[in-house]
């Protein structure tokens, strides 16, 4: 099963431009889901002449019961916007909140 919370799911409904992964352990476990995998995805949805690339970053949560993705964040991000995000989320606590948010995306749709 795969829960794509967001309220446009056909702005991602191509493969993404770059993916960061996260983390790929596989065996980690939180609240009985086994996570597998976490990662950030980077779509380039617009290109604008003074501001550049319109970024929508996207984090996906794939467990042993489902995976979810999410927005993580948008707008006109600048260079190197996926690895921006991935570095501020490694260094911030960030990953908790993603895979909180995911798991209680997969228990509201068991």
């Amino acid at each position: 099963m795969k829960i794509i919370d967001m309220t446009n799911p056909d702005r991602i409904k191509r493969d993404p431009d770059e993916i960061m992964i996260l983390v790929e352990s596989g065996n980690f476990k939180e609240q009985g889901f086994v996570i597998q995998k976490i990662s950030l995805r980077l779509f380039i949805e617009k290109q604008d002449a003074k501001l550049g690339s319109y970024s929508l970053i996207t984090s996906l949560v794939e467990t042993d019961q489902g995976e979810v993705e999410m927005i993580y964040d948008e707008g006109y991000r600048g260079e190197n916007a996926l690895g921006r995000a991935g570095n501020f989320l490694m260094a911030n606590l960030g990953l908790s909140s993603i895979i909180l948010r995911s798991i209680i995306a997969l228990r509201s749709k068991n």
